[in-house]
């Protein structure tokens, strides 16, 4: 009697064990995830699919084009991520406000080496004058990822270092650490020693340590198009792996256990790819006007899990590192959960960063807002009550110096500040 009650939680909880590391696999991980399913079952076979393995980024073209009309020609299913798009993306006001100190910026980067350092090229940077490149290479150092452009190593680190809010005690011993770092050991009995260390730790040297393959392919989940005046969802499962179960013939009652494996394991797969597309209808039906243009609407996980009747934490893992492909670009699941920040939920988060951006690209370079002037314009904006610190916070987030800094960036650069 205590078996037959255990027997089917017994399965359930499989059937979670499977379907879990598939569901929060990202697309491009998915075989080697099913791989090690494989590896425990003699007669399961994991093939990567036909169509990905012969036509590559084709079939994705080939999609939009008989699947999406005209307007989708230019979104592309599989698109490329590299360091070098991130960088560029970067050189812009205030830390680069001049056409003349953009294009300094981006010879700097065709002389980073495949770790991130910045090594002198004279044919780069011909009728350039030293001090006016290391004038802007300087401005670097608040750049993603943390450290590119430095020289070498150390200065990676303090660059990194002057990224960070430490207390000035601290901070000095972190320097005299960094410039002195083949002698370390010598400082071990120094009281902030392991303090120091942990914070050097934290810190990826070399710059593009993250970076290595700086062509990675992000494979979207989902597309969302527009067909007939309807914005539909489809799942990518042309880019999902193949799995057979083969017995050689072999009939024996103890295959009976590998094949339902194999089984469960198909399930899992449908699974994911069901919970996949309800996630992006639920997007669609949440985010309908974003994909005509519009801003993303706060949305939070809790209302999608409670449509799907899942878990939070499951639909937490069904989106991560997940991406879906539309008109407006290859796009993170994640990033359509932005939560609102006043009562009647039509604020988001993300609403109030773009803002922020416009006003810092657009503020004056002899009189940087200060964090009180731009919470007073996002109340005016918004009708939320922010405080100093969520902008301080914000800021941080997208990467912006505070009005001293910028300050002292605008007058590096002279006639900026007429811009």
């Amino acid at each position: 009697m205590l078996k037959q009650k255990l027997a089917p939680k017994n399965k359930i909880s499989q059937t979670l064990r499977s379907w879990l590391p598939i569901l929060q696999a990202n697309i491009e991980d998915l075989k080697e995830n099913l791989d090690k399913f494989a590896e425990e079952n003699p007669f399961l076979n994991v093939k990567e699919s036909i169509q990905t393995q012969s036509n590559g980024k084709n079939y994705y073209d080939s999609f939009y084009k008989s699947g999406a009309n005209s307007e989708l020609i230019e979104a592309k299913g599989i698109s490329q991520k590299s360091v070098y798009e991130l960088l560029n993306e970067q050189i812009i006001p205030p830390l680069f406000p001049t056409t003349k100190s953009q294009e300094i910026a981006n010879k700097i980067i065709e002389c980073l080496s495949n770790e991130g350092y910045f090594e002198y090229d004279e044919k780069i940077l011909e009728n350039l004058g030293i001090e006016e490149v290391e004038r802007v290479r300087q401005r670097f150092k608040f750049l993603e990822p943390v450290g590119v452009g430095a020289k070498d190593y150390k200065e990676a680190f303090l660059f990194a270092l002057e990224n960070l809010e430490l207390d000035g005690e601290l901070y000095d011993f972190c320097k005299m650490l960094i410039l002195d770092f083949e002698n370390i050991q010598e400082y071990t009995k120094e009281e902030l020693y392991k303090q120091a260390i942990g914070v050097i730790k934290k810190f990826s040297i070399p710059p593009f340590l993250d970076y290595f393959e700086d062509s990675k392919e992000i494979v979207p989940d989902l597309f969302i198009y527009r067909e007939n005046d309807e914005i539909k969802v489809r799942i990518n499962d042309e880019y999902y792996p193949e799995i057979s179960f083969e017995t050689d013939g072999l009939n024996h009652e103890f295959l009976s256990h590998y094949m339902k494996e194999a089984k469960n394991l198909v399930d899992a797969l449908s699974m994911r790819k069901a919970t996949l597309y309800k996630i992006g209808l639920m997007i669609v039906e949440h985010q309908y006007e974003f994909f005509l243009g519009k801003e993303i609407k706060p949305m939070k996980l809790k209302d999608i899990a409670d449509d799907l009747e899942r878990n939070a934490s499951t639909i937490s893992r069904a989106i991560s590192n997940k991406y879906l492909s539309c008109e407006r670009g290859l796009i993170a699941l994640k990033d359509f959960f932005a939560f609102a920040l006043d009562e009647e939920g039509e604020t988001s988060n993300a609403s109030v960063k773009d803002f922020i951006l416009n006003l810092i690209k657009n503020e004056n370079p002899n009189k940087p807002l200060s964090d009180s002037k731009i919470l007073d314009l996002i109340k005016a904006e918004f009708k939320v009550d922010l405080g100093r610190r969520t902008i301080a916070k914000y800021r941080g987030q997208l990467k912006i110096a505070s009005s001293s800094d910028r300050k002292k960036l605008y007058e590096l650069e002279g006639k900026s500040k007429q811009n």
